[in-house]
């Protein structure tokens, strides 16, 4: 039984603390002793710990005695957390998805000794884990990925709840987005190119540029055409890029009777109401990862398919299973020694190893998720 220290109490951190406490011994940590106190009634063998992870020395006396750390912090949080726990020298799997560039941390961790795991979700995470196996076998010339989660129930008039705060899903909205096309990387506003397209279970959802693709730009600049798109009800972008155009989203503070208000953080608060995933709502995770190439001399199409909900009986988000248990597969193959290389590695260079591809879905499918998988010839 190994020591597992998890930082965020959100319905992710929660969902993975509860996955790995079935086999080690697992604390988690919260600024909010609200937020712990829920999931000792899940698990009262699960221990907690009130802590802020902006105060470094905190930190790191926090972490010293387990044996690998699990980051869900929130993004904005997570790039300066991720080299914290590198400077303490300790083992690490992340999924803040920060929008800092986490091969920065390369040379450190490599210094350290470290072996730090980033982007380890759904998407970013199975997606690259997918690439990265395939860019293997293959000689690569398309990737896409196709992902979105949403409510069961459409809710007028954005049709949408998530499970983290409005101003993470915001900046999916505002974020330039970045894909490569014929081997040279192009630059669109968030939300552009939006088209309507047809999925298995669920029906017509609107596709947009979102910057997804994140360190496989980096890492896959061999393939010449990648692109990741984000999936919402139809109708959902309209009403966003009202808000958008109308300087809802602005971050310089307005003064409104001599009082200093930002934008952006008065939407985020009326929105968290209206975005807010209930703790029982039902909800879907939806996701294509399409590669396209030649392997041994044929051309084909390779698309995997996921559809996931809302698992009442444990009361579990599709989002935070999908997430979170991708990121407990790391955690485990990383401590059962199958993956020990040092430095920071985006999920495409844990992936391209066969036994570790195949961990993962093995992982996954154990807690009946399960990724579908068709090829074409071309």
């Amino acid at each position: 039984m190994k020591k597992i220290i998890v930082l965020g109490c959100g319905m992710v951190g929660k969902a993975m603390a509860l996955d790995l406490a079935k086999k080690h011994d697992v604390t988690i940590t919260d600024i909010s002793s609200d937020a712990l106190i829920l999931i000792k009634s899940k698990n009262p063998k699960i221990k907690t710990l009130v802590l802020d992870v902006r105060k470094s020395d905190e930190l790191k006396n926090a972490i010293t005695s387990f044996d690998v750390v699990l980051s869900a912090v929130p993004g904005f949080l997570g790039y300066k957390t991720l080299e914290t726990i590198i400077r303490a020298k300790k083992n690490v799997i992340d999924i803040s998805f920060f929008p800092e560039n986490s091969l920065d941390l390369n040379a450190l961790a490599k210094e350290h000794n470290v072996t730090a795991i980033v982007d380890c979700g759904v998407a970013p995470g199975m997606d690259n884990i997918i690439l990265g196996y395939h860019n293997e076998k293959m000689k690569l010339t398309d990737f896409e990925c196709l992902v979105g989660g949403l409510p069961k129930i459409k809710k007028w008039p954005f049709c949408y709840k998530a499970p983290f705060s409005p101003i993470d899903v915001i900046e999916e909205y505002t974020r330039p987005a970045r894909y490569v096309e014929n081997g040279n990387i192009v630059i669109k506003p968030a939300m552009s190119d939006t088209e309507y397209l047809q999925f298995e279970n669920v029906g017509t959802l609107e596709s947009f540029n979102s910057d997804g693709l994140r360190s496989i730009i980096y890492t896959m600049p061999h393939i010449p055409n990648m692109k990741e798109k984000t999936l919402r009800y139809p109708g959902h972008i309209e009403y966003v890029k009202v808000l958008k155009e109308s300087g809802f989203f602005d971050t310089k503070p307005i003064s409104i009777n001599g009082t200093e208000v930002s934008p952006l953080e008065f939407s985020s608060k009326i929105l968290f109401k209206e975005w807010k995933l209930g703790a029982t709502e039902p909800e879907f995770t939806v996701m294509t990862v399409s590669v396209t190439g030649t392997e041994n001399g044929v051309k084909k199409k390779i698309t995997y398919y996921l559809y996931d909900e809302y698992d009442a009986k444990t009361e579990t988000s599709s989002m935070a299973r999908t997430t979170g248990y991708t990121a407990t597969a790391a955690v485990n193959l990383f401590l059962e020694g199958l993956f020990s290389e040092k430095g920071v590695f985006p999920p495409e260079l844990v992936g391209k190893h066969e036994t570790c591809f195949n961990y993962f879905l093995t992982h996954l499918k154990e807690r009946n998720i399960h990724y579908r998988k068709t090829e074409v010839l071309i």
